[in-house]
């Protein structure tokens, strides 16, 4: 029983997650080059290296659907897919904040009816 308990908390996270979100500063206000200042600030100040690896992109980044429904980014954030590997390359993870109804908490398109459609963009 004990080996069984110690193997288990040994699988366990150390720490909880640590990141930043954006919600916390800029609220509606986010923009792709505040993300990357964010990862860029994370990496000069050596919190990547202290373990905070999350950049979280929370609410308002979504723009409307395309033809085929899928979620597209506003004019705020003009290729995430680029921000993405910016992100990736200083050794961080992205995030991305979507919501389960048809509105997002500010008002923007959110998942309802989409949610694997979504789920398949995000990875």
């Amino acid at each position: 029983m004990v080996a069984r308990a110690q193997a288990q908390s040994a699988s366990l996270a150390a720490t909880p997650p640590m990141g930043w979100n954006s919600w916390n500063h800029f609220a509606v206000k986010v923009t792709d080059a505040d993300v990357r200042a964010a990862a860029d600030a994370m990496v000069k100040s050596g919190m990547r290296d202290q373990g905070y690896v999350y950049v979280n992109i929370d609410d308002t980044w979504e723009g409307q659907r395309d033809a085929q429904g899928n979620i597209q980014s506003n004019n705020k954030f003009p290729d995430m897919k680029a921000l993405a590997d910016y992100v990736h390359s200083k050794g961080l993870k992205l995030g991305i904040y979507s919501s389960p109804g048809p509105k997002t908490c500010a008002g923007y398109e959110a998942s309802y009816g989409h949610e694997q459609q979504d789920a398949n963009s995000y990875a």
